[in-house]
């Protein structure tokens, strides 16, 4: 290290009620994350990580800059900084690179978490560390000017505390989500992670068997964590599951895998009092089937009343916006460029109007048309910072900027689509429960011409309740009158406590 700062001089301690009201959980930056596809693609060729690092880099990249362009805040587990290539290419990097990622982490767009750590250049306990990238995290706080502090996220800064919370908050619900899988619809979760139905039922004995596996360890006393199940029903025997060798003879390793690095992401976001921000072709929360353990502490509230939720779904008067725009340009530019994005006023415009939006969900029709028309001019800038980069101007294709709503109720998705070309509203309701139903509304903003690269975003912004069948019937029947409503009864995608001895030290998690 090339400075003697101490932590108190360069670390600003906050606990998860100081963070931003918009603040997020990026799943991409997990470096175990790996789309569905491309996790079936690894294990049918019996390709590492490592082996497919340049193709999913890219996609972690992008997800990356998508994530700091769309939020003012993103929590990034400690250990994402240097075991994350995507992220710690710039710090590795030197430069420009390196300074753009000190000042997103001055500026606490960039929020490490860390666990039992007290400072952010600690060392992990008992975890593969990719020990270069590590010097370089270390060499990039050391150089940040002294008027620069970082920001650092722990439950609770008295240590004890911290211990018990991380127990309590942390790997105890991880545990209880992964015992409760059995008590899922099976044939719904099969359906959601991509299993024909003529093997449910050896799916179902799978799910138990890591149920029981879950179980057998918090009798013995230890901790349940994602490695630990990794091990026995994903990776290939004797390999670390930082290599990320998935075994293709292990019975359903890509579901579990999924649905592993979904209830992972969840439960970290959900400690914090944030929402995850899942990536496009990962496993979304509805999987998880929490009809009845809606999040009460929603800052947004909770949306009880069928004729409010019913209003998300309606036409509203979006603007129709035609511009020429190449979603793939963020592919060209760095993190120096996505820092100078934040500085500008389309971002801070744009920002402004999401949390206007988040901040009084129920107005949803007054305030997302700004939101919409901002998102179009912060693509603008975009093109414009790449074709600076290049010194030249970039040949554009047509641009079809879209609004998705998305509604989840109960395990049915309803989803309204507007744009330039029209509007219309679809329904999955196969899935749907009797009795008391939870879930959320999800705003999506997308390029309706989808390429490799779009400039896509989804975000929850409401959850949602209904406590009575008869709610449920009003809701579905006011949405069935909506203009272009069609609906299939099939299920939806969702493709989009433990015994630890008491002791100050934080399990790894």
């Amino acid at each position: 290290m090339s400075s003697d700062r101490t932590g108190e001089e360069t670390v600003t301690r906050i606990r998860p009620d100081d963070l931003d009201p918009g603040a997020v959980v990026a799943q991409s930056l997990d470096n175990q994350w790996v789309g569905a596809d491309l996790t079936r693609r690894m294990i049918a060729k019996g390709k590492s990580l490592r082996d497919v690092q340049d193709q999913r880099n890219d996609e972690v990249r992008a997800e990356y800059f998508r994530s700091l362009i769309n939020t003012r805040q993103i929590v990034v587990n400690r250990v994402y900084f240097y075991n994350n290539p995507a992220m710690s290419c710039d710090l590795s990097a030197g430069g420009e690179a390196r300074r753009a990622h000190q000042k997103l982490l001055a500026e606490s767009a960039l929020v490490p978490f860390l666990l039992g750590e007290r400072e952010p250049t600690d060392h992990p306990q008992a975890l593969d560390v990719d020990e270069p990238a590590f010097d370089a995290w270390r060499d990039t706080l050391a150089e940040m000017p002294a008027t620069e502090k970082v920001t650092c996220l722990r439950l609770s800064w008295n240590d004890q505390e911290n211990a018990r919370d991380a127990k309590s908050a942390l790997i105890n619900p991880f545990a209880a989500r992964v015992q409760g899988l059995t008590a899922k619809d099976i044939p719904l979760l099969a359906s959601q992670v991509g299993v024909p139905v003529q093997r449910i039922p050896e799916f179902a004995e799978k799910i138990g068997e890591v149920v029981d596996h879950s179980n057998h360890q918090r009798i013995r006393g230890g901790a349940v964590t994602r490695n630990l199940l990794y091990e026995k029903f994903v990776c290939v025997d004797g390999t670390p599951t930082t290599e990320g060798r998935y075994d293709g003879t292990k019975p359903f390793a890509a579901e579990i895998k999924q649905l592993l690095d979904l209830v992972y992401n969840v439960n970290l976001a959900d400690a914090l009092g944030m929402y995850p921000l899942t990536p496009a072709g990962s496993l979304r929360r509805v999987a998880l089937q929490e009809w009845r353990d809606v999040r009460a502490n929603s800052a947004a509230g909770i949306i009880r009343d069928p004729e409010q939720l019913v209003t998300f779904l309606q036409r509203q008067a979006f603007s129709a916006v035609q511009d020429r725009l190449t979603p793939s340009a963020i592919d060209t530019l760095g993190l120096e460029d996505i820092w100078r994005l934040r500085q500008s006023g389309a971002w801070h415009r744009y920002m402004a109007a999401f949390t206007s939006l988040t901040g009084d969900p129920l107005a949803f029709h007054d305030s997302v048309g700004d939101v919409f028309d901002r998102y179009v001019q912060l693509n603008s800038e975009i093109v414009k910072l790449a074709e600076t980069g290049r010194g030249s101007r970039i040949e554009a294709n047509n641009w079809s900027p879209v609004v998705e709503v998305v509604v989840t109720i109960g395990g049915a998705v309803f989803t309204a689509v507007t744009g330039d070309e029209g509007w219309a509203v679809a329904a999955s309701v196969g899935a749907a429960v009797m009795g008391s139903r939870g879930g959320s509304v999800q705003l999506v903003l997308r390029n309706r011409a989808a390429g490799k690269r779009e400039q896509r975003f989804a975000r929850e912004i409401a959850s949602v309740r209904l406590d009575t069948e008869r709610e449920w019937a009003q809701f579905r029947e006011l949405a069935r009158r909506l203009p272009g409503y069609t609906e299939n009864g099939g299920s939806p995608s969702a493709n989009s406590s433990t015994t630890i001895q008491e002791t100050d030290e934080v399990p790894e998690y």
